[in-house]
């Protein structure tokens, strides 16, 4: 494997679990940061240790970086990954690749013909848990899929929204408790169930002083013929682990803050799993998830830029949780049925 530099777009408190991964990888370094605010470059330095520019074009033009992180707003996360991939750097974003189908698309279309590789951070794939789950749903041991259920049931006081200038908004969060929190959950239960159909859901913002939502719902009808529901918020005091919960012809499996929280599968005895190991949960704290998932999916683009293989989740992976949630927000906007 060959020397890989990374550069990271955004000092917020993700960066230190992005500095965390990077030290504990061979052949891989990170290079510098690059902030929008140049009155944050002397505290940014001092926090994080490296070189850290207000300029994204001297940012971009630093030939060390091979590999951009983009960690700032999702509403700008479209702007940074252009960038990167205009001058032939290969970019792992955070969720969401951006907050409508629309610009994903473009993005899409932009990374394909700049050749660069495109990859998405929704880390919870990751879990040991998680992949014994995924491996006996799609080797059919669960049978003809029934019912999918996930649950992001989280709560968030409104200082988290107040001291932040894009938290909870439309332009720069996308909308609120599904779009930021319950994406994670959501993309699991896509990555299990299938393709999504059909959405017909509510959203509502009852607590918090925001643009987005803090609750809301949706029923979905997959294009296998299953059903499913989604539920999430960050005004359900005093917030829970996350659910997924997968029904088939043979069985049921329900996940609970990342671990097997039941398993009944015909013919298929339960693994071994501890159920009092977990990586962590953002129920009531964003700050409370360990950084091992994180290290993997920056190992696995590490190795997909070297070898030449896709990223974990390509951004045509990574487009699909978007399109549900935003069909939420316009079904429950035009109180109607929304086909995907």
């Amino acid at each position: 494997m060959s020397k890989i530099g990374v550069g990271i777009i955004g000092t917020g408190s993700i960066v230190n679990t992005y500095k965390k991964c990077i030290e504990e990888l061979n052949d891989v370094s990170l290079v510098a940061l690059y902030t929008k605010s140049s009155q944050r470059i002397e505290e940014a330095e001092a926090e994080f240790g490296v070189r850290v520019l207000a300029d994204l074009e001297e940012f971009m033009a630093i030939e060390e970086i091979d590999l951009v992180c983009v960690c700032n707003e999702s509403g700008r996360h479209g702007d940074a990954i252009k960038a990167a991939a205009k001058v032939g750097k290969h970019v792992l974003c955070e969720k969401p690749l951006e907050v409508t189908t629309e610009k994903i698309d473009e993005l899409l279309e932009f990374s394909e013909k700049q050749g660069i590789k495109l990859g998405c951070v929704l880390q919870n794939r990751c879990s040991e848990a998680y992949r014994i789950v995924e491996n006996t749903v799609k080797s059919g041991k669960l049978g003809k899929l029934l019912m999918g259920n996930a649950h992001i049931n989280w709560y968030r006081p409104q200082d988290y929204y107040a001291h932040s200038d894009w938290r909870g908004t439309l332009e720069y969060d996308g909308g609120a408790a599904l779009m930021n929190q319950g994406i994670h959950t959501i993309d699991l239960l896509i990555n299990l169930m299938g393709d999504v159909k059909s959405v017909f859901g509510s959203v509502r913002t009852l607590i918090h002083d925001i643009e987005g939502e803090d609750v809301g719902i949706g029923l979905l009808h997959f294009e296998n013929g299953a059903i499913g529901s989604i539920t999430g918020g960050t005004a359900l005091y005093p917030g829970y682990p996350e659910k997924v919960e997968i029904y088939g012809e043979k069985g049921s499996i329900l996940m609970e803050g990342g671990t097997i929280k039941q398993w009944n599968v015909k013919e298929v005895p339960a693994p071994n799993f501890d159920v009092d190991k977990n990586d962590g949960s953002g129920s009531s704290d964003p700050t409370a998830i360990g950084h091992q998932h994180h290290k993997a999916v920056i190992t696995d683009m590490i190795e997909a830029i070297d070898d030449m293989h896709p990223p974990m989740v390509e951004g045509k992976e990574a487009r699909k949780a978007v399109a549900v949630i935003t069909a939420i927000y316009k079904s429950s906007e035009n109180e109607k049925m929304i086909y995907l």
